[in-house]
């Protein structure tokens, strides 16, 4: 696998690519600002060459803040023990004035389970902070009471340590930084870095900064990205990155050599295949072997003789004669008389009569 390469920016390039962008922001937006001041942010887009195989969060610290001071921040807190909510809210707020942190509401987590409980007080919470902080102590908890629309709006929580030394050193690199999510669904991701009331330089700075921490902290081996643009809000995307051809190439190499470990893997899978089919022929000749043995003692036992049927002599059977009272009975027998005709009765009857009336002739 080829190593990570660094990636080199053409500063004058971006710089074009930012003054562009600026004054497309000018000449939009004297028309349709509707407040003073207000400004919109200013994103870098990076195209990977793969998709990557895990998700990842990747944190930027950039050396220009990228948020105004209008901009509204919200802290999660755990609920400190034998206090009230209005209590820890106290504790919190001395705690952070004295660190020098300022500008931030507190709310603590029983407020958060009790009060943001219905869908729609959710909703106005999303909508009225720009950030949101959470103290790491609770940040497990909190995915069940803030609700998916956190997380699809991109706005879920960032932790923080707040008993550490460097409080206000930590909260300000979160506040002025900004994070990359990087999706194993895809192979583009976005992170903010600007806003249009910076000065050209100092988003130049902040795009070189996020651009060299996002290719050290990737996990991902060999060429990496493959575009980097810049956009707005209304605007299309300005191309500030281009990688050559030769990256191309190194992956056309990695997908048609397979890895070393995939190599070691297949020449074990072959070893196991032949080792099995000498264990197999073998068998089969044992199984030969046997199997002739064994006829072999068939053949020498003795023969069993065949028994042969006999056929006996049928005899036929006596035929007996009939003797004169059957033949009386069968004569007398009343279903022959009741067959037939009435005529054919009567003239059974007369028949009868007259044989019995002739004389034996002497």
């Amino acid at each position: 696998m080829a190593e990570k390469t660094e990636l080199l920016l053409n500063r004058s390039q971006v710089k074009k690519a930012v003054q562009a962008l600026q004054a497309f922001l000018k000449t939009k937006g004297t028309g349709e600002s509707l407040f003073l001041g207000e400004t919109q942010k200013i994103s870098i887009l990076f195209t990977l060459w793969k998709i990557p195989k895990e998700p990842q969060t990747i944190r930027i610290p950039l050396p220009h803040g990228q948020r105004s001071d209008t901009d509204e921040i919200c802290l999660f807190t755990r609920d400190e023990p034998s206090m009230t909510s209005e209590q820890t809210q106290r504790f919190y707020k001395k705690l952070l004035q004295e660190r020098g942190v300022r500008n931030i509401e507190i709310i603590p987590y029983k407020v958060l389970k009790t009060e943001y409980k219905p869908y729609q007080a959710k909703r106005r919470l999303l909508e009225n902070f720009d950030l949101f902080i959470s103290d790491d102590r609770v940040r497990r908890l909190l995915p069940t009471h803030l609700g998916k629309h956190f997380y699809l709006s991109k706005k879920e929580p960032l932790c923080v340590n707040l008993t550490s030394k460097h409080l206000a050193r930590d909260i300000e690199r979160i506040i002025q930084g900004t994070s990359l999510k990087v999706t194993n669904k895809g192979c583009c991701c976005m992170a903010h870095v600007a806003h249009s009331g910076m000065t050209a330089d100092e988003v130049v700075e902040n795009i070189e900064a996020a651009v060299q921490t996002v290719v050290a902290n990737l996990r991902m081996k060999g060429p990496v990205i493959k575009l980097i643009h810049i956009k707005s809000q209304s605007s299309v995307a300005l191309p500030i990155y281009n990688s050559d051809l030769g990256s191309l190439r190194v992956l056309d190499v990695e997908y048609a050599q397979p890895p070393k470990g995939k190599e070691a893997a297949a020449k074990k899978q072959k070893k196991k295949t032949k080792t099995k089919q000498a264990d197999t022929a073998a068998e089969g000749k044992g199984k030969e072997k046997k199997v002739k043995e064994n006829k072999a003692a068939d053949e020498e036992e003795e023969e069993i003789p065949q028994l042969v049927p006999i056929e006996t002599p049928i005899k036929k059977p006596k035929l007996e004669k009939p003797s004169k009272k059957k033949k009386l009975e069968k004569a007398a027998t009343p279903a022959a008389v009741k067959k037939g005709t009435k005529a054919q009765r009567k003239r059974a009857k007369t028949d009868s009569k007259v044989k019995r009336k002739v004389p034996k002739v002497k």
